[in-house]
């Protein structure tokens, strides 16, 4: 139970001294997530108190489930675009509808979640790599701003998640831009950037929703054309079952699978982050894939949308010293004062305000130093990263993450079926053995000698580039070599394809009347030399534990030590279990 329900690990030692800063921590978060909440369900397209229903049973969910003591769950911008996007290619014909669309979504998300996380599958999140994270979410954050500029200009703009049907409606109906609606948004704006320029603490969300409330009841800005957000439904939600049909379970289950592994990549990600703020390692992957899953489970019952981790507000959870996941509870007891009693409150609260809310929130993702980073120093996962990022602004959500995930294992594949192939020289005066290209002027190589090391296993996918690399590394030695030396301490592994592959290599290399010696192969590498066709072109005296050895046995013919006979042919009898 202590496993599965991380709250029984803590709960038993809490400390009174710790809830006073959990109170701080979870009222501090409560506040900015009143105004997010209701804001990031616009973006989902839904009516601004299903952001404040996500805010209610989701962190208590966690609470009992996360294994981070620091991650604050909840509506987040980003899976709110995917909600949009992945509804919005639908044909709605009502509010209540697209609502019953969006729960039914969550409880897919949530379902998905925790299978993967009952069957260990928390490493399909690898291949989601940080270039193709880095250009979907910034592309993602010009759209997110692109959608609410129809808030922010007071106009009528398409709903899409292509940036370039957004630009174009946006262009086209810029010059029907509502004065006062557009003044009041950048007012928004200005007011939360001097805020947190003048001091982070204060809340400066809150504090906009406050004013804009405020000019907008006292002002009529209502009457004078400035869209407002109106009555909101008070009270807590009522439980009710995800309505299923099959059609939409096949029309969503791609968008739920999508969102599923994305959420989880935030949740992790930032889980992960808080450990390393905290030098700790807290964070249980596989637990906070169930976690998540539960939260969007369970709370699709409430009338919740998606949610994961927020970043912003895990942010402000570390920075008051949060001590255990209490102040999500305490964050969701102020979210369900504000849903009984503060919501009429917000009837006359400015759509331009939550868009301003929603412009901060989402600027910061756009990523501006990684990518420069990786122009520097990986130009090919900078590619990754351009390309994954205009895939998302100009085909979509959806297909952004699928092409940005499949030209990431492209290039996985391309790396694997041509890994780093070195020609190695003795490091002068030493038993070492490096390349010579990056050790030049400190080696020395025998023209007699051909050492090399390659840095992948071998399998069908690089068996060609092996054989072909090395002999053009034999070729460029001339008549004068007579022995090559495989280091093989980075092949974790042949396959049955390259085995037939290295039986033939050793063949011809012999027929050249040049011998063939391996040094440093590991247990399975062994194991598969000792049960194929390797072992009877390769004999047991031409396998070595170092270099050295190798070199020294060309050198001088005699027999090996006994315990580099012991080591360099040891391997386990067919059929056994586990490498050696």
């Amino acid at each position: 139970m202590r496993r599965f329900f991380p709250i029984l690990q803590w709960l038993p030692t809490y400390q009174k001294a710790d809830f006073s800063q959990d109170l701080l921590a979870g009222l501090t978060v409560g506040i900015v997530l009143v105004p997010q909440g209701m804001a990031y369900a616009m973006i989902a397209g839904l009516p601004p108190v299903h952001g404040l229903y996500a805010g209610l049973l989701p962190l208590l969910i966690y609470a009992l489930v996360g294994s981070s003591r620091q991650l604050a769950v909840g509506p987040v911008a980003m899976d709110s675009l995917l909600v949009a996007a992945g509804l919005g290619a639908l044909t709605v014909s009502s509010v209540e509808e697209y609502i019953a669309l969006a729960v039914l979504l969550t409880f897919m998300v949530g379902t998905i979640q925790l299978i993967l996380g009952l069957l260990r599958m928390d490493f399909l999140v690898n291949f989601l790599s940080k270039p193709v994270i880095s250009g979907f979410t910034s592309a993602a954050a010009i759209i997110i701003v692109l959608s609410q500029l129809k808030h922010l200009l007071g106009t009528d703009v398409v709903n899409s998640s292509r940036f370039h049907i957004l630009f174009n409606d946006i262009f086209r109906e810029m010059h029907h831009t509502h004065g006062l609606t557009l003044m009041v948004g950048m007012g928004g704006i200005l007011i939360i950037v001097l805020i947190r320029k003048w001091n982070r603490r204060l809340p400066a969300f809150l504090i906009v929703v406050v004013l804009g409330i405020l000019l907008a009841t006292f002002s009529g800005l209502n009457a004078h054309g400035v869209a407002v957000v109106g009555a909101i439904p008070r009270g807590l939600p009522d439980f009710e079952a995800p309505r299923f049909s099959w059609e939409h379970l096949n029309t969503l289950m791609p968008m739920a699978l999508a969102l599923a592994i994305i959420s989880y990549t935030e949740a992790i990600s930032i889980g992960q982050a808080m450990d390393e703020k905290n030098q700790e390692d807290a964070t249980n992957p596989r637990q906070e894939l169930l976690a998540i899953g539960a939260a969007n489970l369970f709370g699709a019952f409430f009338q919740s949308y998606s949610v994961t981790a927020s970043f912003s507000r895990s942010a402000i959870n570390h920075k008051m010293q949060a001590r255990t996941q209490l102040a999500g509870v305490i964050s969701m007891a102020l979210v369900v004062l504000t849903l009984l009693f503060l919501t009429p409150f917000f009837y006359d609260l400015p759509l331009a305000v939550l868009a301003s809310i929603i412009m901060v929130s989402v600027a910061g993702l756009v990523e501006l130093r990684y990518p420069a980073f990786l122009w520097e120093h990986q130009r090919d996962e900078f590619y990754v990263l351009v390309f994954a990022f205009l895939f998302t602004l100009f085909l979509g959500i959806q297909q952004g993450i699928l092409l940005g995930v499949l030209l990431s294992l492209i290039l996985m594949l391309y790396r694997t079926s041509r890994p780093h192939f070195a020609v190695l020289g003795n490091i002068k005066g030493t038993a070492y053995y490096k390349n010579i290209e990056r050790f030049q002027d400190d080696v020395d190589i025998r023209d007699d000698l051909l050492i090399v090391r390659f840095d992948s296993q071998l399998y069908f996918g690089n068996k060609n580039y092996f054989k072909n690399q090395l002999f053009k590394f034999i070729e460029e030695k001339g008549d004068q070599l007579r022995c090559v030396i495989l280091n093989a301490e980075a092949i974790n592994y042949i396959d049955s394809t390259a085995t037939a592959m290295l039986v033939k290599v050793i063949h011809e290399i012999h027929q050249r009347g040049i011998r063939f010696y391996l040094s440093g192969a590991i247990g399975p590498t062994r194991d598969v030399i000792f049960h194929s066709d390797i072992i009877d072109l390769l004999p047991k005296e031409h396998l070595f534990l170092r270099i050295q050895d190798a070199v020294d046995y060309y050198d001088h013919p005699e027999s090996a030590t006994e315990i580099q006979v012991r080591i360099a042919y040891q391997n386990k009898p067919s059929g056994d279990g586990g490498p050696i």
